[in-house]
């Protein structure tokens, strides 16, 4: 869309061929002598010995699940195991060449990630900066516990007080890393940079992009790495995330483009196998993992396979795409060889492999390939080689003994605190972010915002009728301002999705301001929902704010992890240590028919974790907008498309041109009455309003209608103080009524409201078949003649009522047809 990038049909329509950059394969020829060279002996043990820990550490996760002790120490273990046995050279070496800085987002195999990046970290830090960083946890408990249980001083005991914070946030402890929330396949300690591991396959891949745009628009000398297993090769989200990280804008458009491309590198330990299946030769279309960075662009993102049996190998790769990265020449692609001699998880009995083939592997095993290389140099004598093992067995299990010691690692006490995992979902009376006072730019030379100044802030002029949206604000026109005066003063904020910029965004939301604002700052992403909110998501991880956009509520399925396990999961996981400050827009369509006009606010407000947004009014859309880019939690935004010309007709002054914030879970009296209480959601609003009206010319029933506003949270006291008047609840929603958040709405009122009830709550809401389009949309949606009937048949009993709608269908018969 960009005027400044033309498509040229005499250059596109030329003939030609196709090449590729070459795609090296095990290219590592350094020699042992010029790697002891370089390192010194001292780093060469070293690396022996990180790997002995990490292969003895998941060694006593096995024997806890299969014999339940350990070096004599019982213990029932009762979480998951995914163990990464021989694949402890592709962790040791990866983070061999990684700065502490370096942020890694990991798998559910992440045992050996973990505790690589952290002693590579724990190695490169000042001892007392390591041991200050471990001390800011659990107010220096860990460090103290692990001094006195394990033993060791400076860098030493900076180790062991990351193996047990480790193994207790493992074992579910409150001295865990996060809290006893995350466990096994989560575990992460952010100061040595290690970031979120992820139990969904492939899921680090958006996250880690996310913080990689971060990192570059920050101006760090860091790089983000997404690590994941050969298996995440075919999962959707990672394409989505690599093309992402490939964009050429990056080149192209952004400003102090010698950056260019993101500093991430997506680095997959390739044993083989997903689980059961075999990847090359079966599930996948790949003959080497590396071949599909040629599918990305025109660097092949600079892929390579490497020899993941070898620690030095794969730091000297990685060493290389780390150094390429922070020219600006990224995304980076390995592909990391190696062998996962154990099965996929403790129950796994290996039925898909040979024991031929296990064998062959016994010969390549990392350790002992290492072990080998290191006496034949002379670096290690094999009896040091024996003893420095025996060395980290007593290590691991002095850190298994204080990891189940409940003075040292005490339990999760649910019971004495019932709501303790209910505190950690949001951020409660957390400061907004801090905003500059004035403009950070020059506003006023939008032509959106000259024009705007001339509407009127109150819909309904001097002759009692509403103005037209060329004339008043309207609630696009609301959310417009709310979006812009943050954008403004808040750099770290940024807003991307599809056709957001040029095209104003697909309803104009956003017309205006890529007139204001440079392409790292308001941004066109790929059709690619899932690492839009994926991106979003590693961006606010790495401390930024993002906006973004689904362009309509339907296309949530095809980010559907990314919101509901990524976005909603991160801060509780975290143990409440991380913030997501993502806003996540999402227009409820009309018109287009079953798959572009459906209303998902149950299916989100469902999830525990994401506040869910759904003004009605311009008032309530600029308040409310300015309230979740305030918040540090992660929040979904409806918004209508039918109300987006609407003008402002309730706010008495109209809508503010000043900034102002609207609390969340406030519903708000949208027109008082004492017969019966009309509760609505999102456009629903509207029809309400005109239905109360009839009653009231018709019937002299007197409706109070009360909007939402927003779903999560919300405050139910001022319905039930309504309903202590009127006795009556309508809830009116455009979602289908079974599973809807109107149904939520209704049950917990006829609980709350329970005294005060003269008849049993109705919902009324969209029909449980697909919705159709314009045409008959009228059908489907309720309308003011429905909410009507519907008061008066069900809530007023009068069974003579001469319905005035289509809805006169058996419920219970429909019901028992699925409907």
């Amino acid at each position: 869309m960009p005027k400044q990038i033309v498509v040229n049909p005499e250059l596109t329509r030329l003939s030609g061929q196709l090449s590729q950059p070459v795609i090296p394969i095990h290219a590592y020829a350094r020699s042992f002598a010029d790697e002891r060279a370089a390192r010194g002996d001292a780093a060469l043990r070293e690396i022996l010995r990180h790997m002995l820990v990490i292969r003895e550490f998941e060694q006593m996760l096995a024997e806890l699940k299969a014999k339940g002790q350990y070096a004599g120490t019982p213990y029932q273990y009762r979480g998951p195991a995914h163990l990464s046995i021989g694949q402890e050279a592709a962790a040791v070496g990866a983070a061999l060449a990684l700065e502490p800085a370096d942020h890694v987002f990991g798998s559910h195999r992440s045992h050996g990630e973990f505790i690589a990046k952290g002693f590579s970290a724990i190695a490169r830090l000042d001892p007392a900066d390591a041991l200050k960083a471990l001390s800011d946890h659990d107010g220096g408990a860990l460090v103290a516990n692990a001094r006195k249980a394990i033993g060791g001083e400076d860098r030493a005991l900076a180790e062991n007080a990351l193996l047990l914070g480790f193994l207790a946030e493992i074992f579910m402890r409150a001295n865990g890393f996060n809290g006893g929330m995350g466990g096994s396949m989560h575990a992460f300690f952010p100061p040595f940079g290690s970031y979120p591991n992820n139990a969904i396959v492939g899921a680090s891949a958006g996250i880690a992009t996310g913080a990689a745009l971060r990192k570059r628009l920050a101006r760090s000398q860091s790089i983000a790495v997404a690590q994941s297993g050969d298996g995440s090769t075919g999962c959707g989200p990672v394409w989505e995330a690599m093309n992402f990280a490939a964009m050429a804008q990056f080149r192209t458009l952004w400003p102090d483009a010698t950056e260019a491309g993101l500093p991430v590198l997506f680095l997959f330990s390739n044993n083989f196998y997903a689980m059961g299946g075999q990847t090359a030769g079966e599930t996948m279309g790949w003959d080497r993992l590396s071949r599909i960075g040629a599918g990305v662009n025109p660097q092949a993102m600079h892929a390579e396979t490497v020899d993941g049996t070898d620690p030095l190998a794969v730091a000297d790769a990685v060493a290389r795409k780390r150094a390429l990265l922070l020219e600006g020449r990224g995304p980076a692609l390995l592909d990391v060889e190696c062998y996962r001699s154990t099965g996929h998880s403790t129950t796994d009995v290996n039925a898909y492999r040979s024991r031929e083939e296990i064998a062959a592997w016994d010969r390549f095993d990392p350790i002992a390939r290492f072990s080998a290389t290191l006496a034949e140099a002379g670096v290690m004598t094999p009896e040091a080689i024996t003893g420095l093992g025996a060395e980290v067995r007593e290590t691991i299990a002095a850190v298994m003994r204080a990891a189940i010691d409940p003075e040292i690692s005490p339990i999760v006490d649910i019971n004495a605190q019932p709501t303790r995992i209910g505190g950690l979902m949001f951020e409660a009376d957390a400061a907004a972010p801090a905003l500059a006072t004035e403009p950070l730019l020059d506003v006023s030379t939008s032509p959106r915002v000259k024009s705007d100044a001339k509407k009127a802030r109150f819909g309904i002029g001097e002759d009692g009728k509403p103005l037209s949206p060329m004339r008043a604000i309207t609630l696009r026109d609301g959310l417009f301002e709310a979006i812009l005066h943050h954008m403004a003063r808040d750099p770290s904020l940024i807003a991307y999705g599809e056709e957001c910029r040029e095209w104003g965004g697909a309803f104009g939301v956003y017309r205006g301001l890529a007139d204001l604002f440079a392409h790292d700052r308001l941004f066109n992403s790929p059709i690619s929902e899932a690492a839009i909110v994926a991106t979003a998501a590693g961006h606010a991880l790495e401390g930024g704010r993002a906006l973004v956009e689904l362009m309509y509520a339907d296309f949530i399925g095809r980010a559907g992890d990314e919101i509901f396990n990524q976005l909603a999961k991160w801060r509780a996981m975290s143990g409440g240590s991380l913030s997501l400050p993502v806003v996540l827009r999402c227009s409820v369509g009309s018109k287009y028919g079953a798959q572009h006009s459906q209303d998902w606010t149950a299916l989100v407000a469902h999830i525990p974790g994401l506040k869910v947004f759904y003004p009605a009014t311009p008032y309530d859309a600029k308040g409310l907008m300015a309230e979740a880019l305030a918040s540090n939690d992660p929040v979904i935004f409806f918004e209508s498309q039918r109300l987006y010309d609407v003008v402002e007709r309730f706010a008495p002054d109209g809508v503010p041109a000043d900034y102002y914030r609207i609390a969340a879970g406030l519903p708000d009296i949208k027109r008082p009455g004492s017969d019966v209480t009309i509760l609505t959601i999102g456009p629903s609003l509207y029809p309400a309003l005109t239905a109360a009206e009839s009653l009231a010319a018709e019937y002299g029933l007197e409706a109070e209608i009360i909007d939402a506003r927003t779903l999560v949270p919300f405050d139910y006291a001022p319905v039930v103080a309504s309903l202590e008047k009127t006795g009556r609840l309508l809830v009116v929603t455009e979602a289908s009524e079974r599973g809807s958040f109107a149904m939520t709405l209704a049950a917990n009122l006829g609980r709350f409201a329970f005294s005060s009830l003269k008849a049993a709550p109705r919902v009324l809401g969209s029909p449980n078949w697909i919705v159709p389009g314009a045409e008959m949309e009228a059908t489907y949606f309720p309308q003011a003649h429905d909410i009507v009937d519907a008061v008066r048949v069900d809530l007023f009993g009068e069974r003579g009522h001469n319905r005035r709608g289509l809805r006169n269908w058996d419920d219970l018969a429909l019901a028992r047809a699925g409907l």
